[in-house]
């Protein structure tokens, strides 16, 4: 990403899979609940949510995790889910409780439900779009 694009990348980016019919649900409910506009969104099938998937060494055809990008810093696994909902502020921010639960118990989980998303809540035929006037908050 180049300088002359870096106020398009000013806040946490939150990466993730538009054909998930989970994923798309999240980030519907981010939009939803983000009332400061702290995030931005990016789908790991466009351009820029591959090219921050392959910046931190994620392989954008068979990814294993949504990522949330803050400058140089990476969150991925349950860390980037706890992040986006320490993020919204309350009440959402209890959930963030959770990272005392051990990353050793939680990332399991989390890359679980990663791998199975499809199978147990579906895919969607086309990627989720946003509305009109969430569009300024999708990269």
């Amino acid at each position: 990403m180049s300088d002359s694009n870096s106020s398009q990348y000013q806040g946490p980016i939150i990466v993730f899979d538009a054909m998930c019919v989970l994923c798309s649900a999240n980030a519907q409910f981010v939009l939803r609940h983000d009332r400061i506009g702290r995030f931005r969104l990016a789908s790991m099938q466009d351009e820029t949510g591959t090219g921050l998937y392959r910046r931190f060494g994620i392989d954008p055809a068979d990814p294993d995790s949504m990522i949330v990008v803050d400058g140089a810093q990476v969150l991925r696994d349950s860390d980037a889910i706890l992040g986006i909902y320490a993020g919204l502020g309350w009440p959402w921010k209890a959930f963030s409780l959770l990272r005392f639960v051990p990353k050793g118990l939680r990332d399991p989980a989390y890359r679980w439900l990663a791998r199975n998303r499809y199978r147990i809540f579906g895919k969607r035929e086309t990627c989720w779009l946003p509305t009109p006037e969430q569009a300024d908050r999708i990269l």
